[in-house]
C-alpha cells in the first residue's frame, strides 16, 4: 500500500462516519502567537477546541503538514540520528469539537489500524495515562485488549498540551510491538521504553482541558477529541519496513541525492545519516519556503536558515561540493505535488530561492568548516573533549555555522560542544541587538473577546453596501472590558451584527466613517478584524449615548474607501506585471493598502533594474487605460484554484473564497478586500521607490490616481525650477547638468593640483629653519591648514624631504590647536612620535598620541601653540645628551 493509498484510506474512513474533511492548513500558524511553525493538526482547530469559533461541522479530519524545528517542540537535532524522527511530517487526524469522546474515539483507531491496514491485533500494545481508568476500562473490556498489553504512563509520556498554553488533556497512545531485533533486550521493555521496540503510531488525545499562562487547568466549555498518527510512521509499518526513510515518500528524494552525489544510501552509518538529514531538510525547505517563510536571522526564517544550512553541511560530507538542495528540493515536489498543488505553483520560486541561499552560504561554509576543524585538531592535541561555547558563537556569529551543525561535526569527532557557554555568549549579543523573536501570526485575542466569541457572537461585513440601517450593537468595550453603554467623550469598541465597515486585514487598511444612533453618534477612526468573526469599530462617542443592544445607521467614508480600493485593485495589476516582466517565480510576500499610497512585498532575488521599473510601471498604466472590468465572484475555495487563481501567503482562507479578477486574464487572485470595479477608476500609477526588505523580499512603493498626478506636478514643478537655475530648457536639462558636473569636476583636480604645488613650495620654504641637534635634524614650525588631514599631508611631506629627522608641525583653526609630529624610520628607537606629543600637547589645553613614526593631538589653548613647538627642540637636546 503506497502513501497516498495509505493517507487516502485514512480520510475515505472518518468521511464515512460523518467527519468533513479539511484541508491542511499552512505552516505558518496564522491565529496562534506562541508558535513558530503549525506541529500538530489541531493548530488549525484551536479556536474551535477553545469554543472561541463555531464552525460548520463537529467532526472533522485532516492530513496535516506540520513543522518541528524550533520552540518547545524542536526534532532538529534529532534528525538522520534515527530512523522516525523528522522537521517534516504530515499528521493524520481525526477531531470532534464536542461530539463524540473516548468510546468512539478508541474503537474507530482500533478498528481502521487492524480492518482497514491489516495490523496484526497481537502486536499492538496500548499506553494510558495512570489515573485515565475510563480509557483503560475501554481498552480492555469494550476492545479487549488484553490488561498485560495495556501500560499506565505519568504525565511526560501520556498527558498531552500544544504548547506552554493552550487545549491539553489525558491521551491514549497505539504502540506496534516491532520485535526484539530492535529492542534493548531489557527484560522490563514495554512501551514507554526510550528503544525502538515499541514504536508509537497513533495518540489519541481527549482534549478536557486549556492551561492557562499560570499553569491553571481550566476545563473546555465541551470535551473534544484531538488525535495524530504520522502519515511516515503508518507508512513504514504498512509497508513492512523499520525506518521511516524506506518507505515510497523518501526513496525517490533520496535516489535524487545518490545521484548528485555518486554514492549509494546504505553506505556506512556517517554516510546515511548525510542522506536521511538531505532527504528529511529538503522536505521542511520546499514546504516551508511554499507557504511563504523566506530564510533570514530571525524567527521563522532564522530556523529554514538553520535547515537549510545544516543540509548542505551534509552535502559536504557526501563529497557535493556544488550546489544541489534546490535539485533535490525540486525531487520533493515531483512527490509531493500531485497532493500539495501550491508546490507545482511555488516551483521556481522555491528552486531559486534555495539556489541563491545555497550561493550565499556556500563560500562561508566552506571556509568555516576549516576554522571548526582547526579548533578540534588542537583541543585534541590537548587532550580536550568540548568545544568551547565562545568558539560556538564565533563560528555561527562569523561563519555562519548554526550550532547545530557544529553539534553534528563535534559528535562525529567524538566531542561535545559547551551549550551553556555559547547561550551565554548569544544572550550577550541578543541584549547588545536588542533583538528577539516576539512571537509569531497574529496577535493574542484579549480575554474581552475570547469572552464574547464564546457567546457566538459574530458580524457580518457587506461589500457592497456603504449604509447599512438597523445594524444592532452586540456589544460595547471600554477600556478592556464588556459595558452595556458608553457617553459622550468615551474611548469606545463597538461590535455590530452586521456593517459596511471592512476591518483591517490583508495589508488592507479599516474603514473609517459614523455609527448614528437615535441618541448618540459615534465616529470610527479605525476597524480591526478580530479572529475571523468579529469586526471591531473603534472610536470615540462625539454626542449622547450608544446603548448595548440597540439600533444604528453604519455609514463609512466613501471617499476614503474608494481611494483604498483603486490602490488595492492596482496592488493586483502590479504584481501581475512584475511576474510578467521578471518571471513566475514573484509571489506577494505582504502589503500595504491605504488611501494616499500603496505598499507591496514580493520576492525577488535582485534589486529590479530601472528599466524593469518602467516596463512593470508602463504595463499596469497600459492596463489601467484599457479600463478593464473587475469583477468578484464568490466560490468554494477549490474551484478558485482551480482557475489558476493567485493565493497569497499571509492570507487566510475559509471554505468560500472571493476570486477577483482583471480582464479576462490579466489577474486572477483570492482576495477579501475592496475593489474598484473598473481598472479605468485608479487613473494613473507611479512607482515611487523599490528598497529591499529581506533576502530575496524586495519592496515597491506607488501612487494611484490624483495623488500620483500630484506626485509628477511637484516633480515637473522641480524640473521647471531646475531648468530655470540652469538656463536651460527642461528636455536639455540633463545634459546641461553632466556638462557643469563635468566642469566642476575638471576645475576641482586643478584647484588639488594648485595645492599641492603651493604646499610643495611652502614645505620647501618650511625647510629652510631646520636645526639640527645632535646630528638630528629637527623642524618646528607654525603651519597654515584648516584640518588635522591637511596638517597631516604636509607632514608626510616634509617628512619626505627630511630623508632623517623630527618634524612638528602646529596650526590654529576655530579656536582650537593641532599639533602633528612625523619621525623617520631610523630615528624611532630614540624619539618616539607618540611619547612627543604626549608630552607637548598639554601645553595647549590637549592630549593625544599615536604611532612611533607618526602621532597627532590638540586642544583648547591655541595661545599655547608657540611654547609647544618650541618644546621639541628640547625634548629633542634631553633624547641626544642622554643618547651621548
Amino acid at each position: 500500500m503506497e502513501f497516498r493509498e495509505i493517507r487516502k484510506k485514512f480520510l475515505d474512513y472518518f468521511k464515512d462516519r460523518a467527519h468533513e474533511i479539511v484541508p491542511s492548513s499552512s505552516l505558518v500558524p496564522r491565529d496562534d502567537p506562541t508558535l513558530l511553525f503549525t506541529n500538530a493538526g489541531m493548530v488549525q482547530f484551536k479556536r474551535a477546541f477553545l469554543g472561541e469559533e463555531k464552525r460548520g461541522y463537529t467532526r472533522a479530519a485532516s492530513s496535516q503538514k506540520c513543522v518541528r524545528a524550533g520552540g518547545k517542540h524542536n526534532d532538529l537535532d534529532n534528525v538522520g540520528y534515527t530512523p522516525r524522527h523528522h522537521t517534516f511530517f504530515e499528521m493524520l487526524g481525526n477531531f470532534s469539537f464536542g461530539d463524540y469522546f473516548k468510546e468512539e474515539a478508541i474503537v474507530w483507531a482500533w478498528e481502521l489500524l487492524t480492518e482497514g491496514y491489516g495490523l496484526d491485533p497481537g502486536r499492538l500494545r496500548v499506553s494510558v495515562y495512570r489515573e485515565d481508568d475510563e480509557a483503560h476500562r475501554i481498552w480492555e473490556d469494550k476492545i479487549g485488549v488484553p490488561g498485560a498489553h495495556i501500560v499506565r504512563l505519568g504525565e511526560k509520556d501520556n498527558f498531552w498540551a500544544m504548547g506552554e498554553t493552550g487545549p491539553c488533556g489525558p491521551c491514549s497512545e497505539i504502540h506496534i510491538d516491532q520485535g526484539d531485533a530492535v529492542g534493548c533486550g531489557k527484560p522490563g521493555c514495554a512501551p514507554g521504553c526510550d528503544c525502538d521496540r515499541y514504536l508509537e503510531i497513533w495518540n489519541l488525545v481527549f482534549t478536557q482541558f486549556d492551561r492557562l499562562p499560570d499553569g491553571t487547568l481550566e476545563p473546555l466549555p465541551k470535551p473534544n477529541i484531538d488525535t495524530g498518527m504520522g502519515l511516515e510512521r503508518i507508512s513504514a509499518v504498512v509497508q513492512g519496513v523499520t525506518s521511516n526513510y524506506d518507505t515510497d515518500l523518501f526513496r525517490e528524494i533520496i535516489a535524487r541525492t545518490e545521484d548528485l552525489a555518486g554514492k549509494g544510501y546504505g553506505g556506512g552509518r556517517k554516510q546515511d545519516v548525510a542522506f536521511r538529514v538531505i532527504a528529511d531538510h529538503a522536505r521542511s525547505v520546499a514546504f516551508l519556503i511554499g507557504d511563504g517563510v523566506m530564510p533570514s536571522n530571525e524567527g521563522r526564517g532564522y530556523v529554514l536558515r538553520r535547515i537549510i544550512r545544516r543540509a548542505i553541511r551534509f552535502g559536504q560530507v557526501l563529497g557535493i561540493d556544488d550546489a544541489f538542495l534546490h535539485r533535490v528540493c525540486s525531487t520533493v515536489i515531483d512527490v509531493m505535488g500531485p497532493d500539495y498543488e501550491e508546490l507545482i505553483r511555488s516551483r521556481s520560486f522555491i528552486e531559486g530561492v534555495v539556489r541563491n541561499e545555497e550561493k550565499r552560504f556556500s563560500d562561508t561554509l566552506h571556509y568555516g568548516m576549516r576554522v571548526l576543524s582547526e579548533e578540534i585538531e588542537g583541543l585534541k592535541a590537548a587532550g580536550a573533549d568540548t568545544i568551547p561555547g565562545r568558539v560556538a558563537f564565533k563560528l555561527y556569529d562569523t561563519y555562519g555555522l548554526s550550532p547545530d551543525i557544529v553539534q553534528d561535526v563535534a559528535r562525529e569527532e567524538g566531542l561535545k560542544v559547551d551549550m551553556e557557554g555559547y547561550e551565554e555568549a548569544m544572550a550577550r549579543q541578543r541584549a547588545q541587538s536588542q533583538r528577539s523573536w516576539k512571537g509569531s501570526g497574529e496577535e493574542e485575542i484579549p480575554d474581552c473577546y475570547r469572552k464574547i466569541l464564546a457567546r457566538g457572537v459574530s458580524s457580518r461585513f457587506s461589500y457592497d453596501e456603504t449604509r447599512i440601517s438597523g445594524a444592532r450593537i452586540l456589544a460595547l468595550v471600554v477600556d478592556g472590558a464588556e459595558t452595556t453603554e458608553a457617553g459622550t467623550g468615551t474611548v469606545a469598541r463597538v461590535i455590530l451584527d452586521r456593517t459596511p465597515f471592512y476591518g483591517r486585514a490583508g495589508g488592507q487598511v479599516g474603514d473609517t466613517g459614523w455609527l448614528h444612533a437615535p441618541g448618540g453618534r459615534f465616529r470610527v477612526e479605525e476597524t480591526v478584524k478580530i479572529g475571523q468573526d468579529l469586526i471591531v469599530h473603534e472610536g470615540v462617542v462625539e454626542s449622547g449615548v450608544l446603548t448595548s443592544g440597540s439600533e444604528v445607521l453604519a455609514e463609512i467614508d466613501e471617499e476614503r474607501r474608494r481611494a483604498v480600493a483603486c490602490n488595492h485593485s492596482a496592488t493586483h495589476l502590479l504584481h501581475a506585471a512584475l511576474r510578467e516582466v521578471l518571471g513566475d517565480h514573484v509571489k506577494q510576500a505582504g502589503s500595504l493598502v491605504t488611501p494616499d499610497r500603496l505598499r507591496f512585498d514580493f520576492s525577488h532575488f535582485t534589486r529590479v533594474s530601472a528599466e524593469n521599473l518602467r516596463e512593470v510601471e508602463t504595463l499596469v498604466n497600459r492596463h489601467i487605460r484599457e479600463n478593464l472590468p473587475i469583477t468578484v465572484q464568490e466560490m468554494s475555495r477549490e474551484d478558485a484554484m482551480k482557475t489558476g487563481a493567485m493565493a497569497i501567503f499571509e492570507e487566510r482562507y475559509g471554505d468560500r473564497v472571493r476570486l477577483v479578477t482583471a480582464g479576462e486574464d490579466v489577474s486572477r487572485e483570492l482576495c477579501g478586500g475592496t475593489h474598484t470595479n473598473r481598472t479605468g477608476n485608479i487613473g494613473l500609477f507611479r512607482i515611487v521607490g523599490e528598497t529591499a526588505v529581506a533576502a530575496n523580499v524586495r519592496r515597491i512603493e506607488a501612487l494611484t490616481g490624483e495623488t500620483a498626478l500630484l506626485y509628477d506636478q511637484e516633480q515637473e514643478q522641480r524640473l521647471r525650477r531646475l531648468s530655470a537655475l540652469l538656463k536651460t530648457p527642461p528636455e536639455q536639462a540633463a545634459d546641461r547638468l553632466e556638462r557643469l558636473l563635468k566642469d566642476y569636476r575638471d576645475k576641482e583636480r586643478e584647484v588639488e593640483s594648485l595645492k599641492a604645488k603651493l604646499l610643495t613650495r611652502r614645505s620647501e620654504d618650511l625647510l629652510a629653519g631646520i636645526r639640527e641637534i645632535g646630528g638630528v635634524k629637527v623642524l618646528a614650525r607654525e603651519f597654515e591648514a584648516d584640518s588635522p588631514a591637511a596638517l597631516r599631508e604636509s607632514a608626510d611631506r616634509i617628512r619626505d624631504k627630511l630623508g632623517s629627522g623630527i618634524a612638528l608641525l602646529g596650526a590654529k583653526a576655530e579656536g582650537k590647536a593641532m599639533l602633528v609630529c612625523v619621525v623617520t624610520k631610523d630615528l624611532t628607537a630614540r624619539f618616539r612620535a607618540g611619547e612627543i606629543i604626549r608630552e607637548l600637547a598639554p601645553l595647549v589645553g590637549g592630549k593625544g598620541g599615536g604611532r612611533p613614526d607618526m602621532a597627532q593631538g590638540g586642544g583648547t589653548r591655541p595661545e599655547g601653540l608657540p611654547d609647544a613647538l618650541e618644546g621639541l627642540y628640547g625634548i629633542v637636546e634631553k633624547g641626544a645628551a642622554s643618547s651621548a
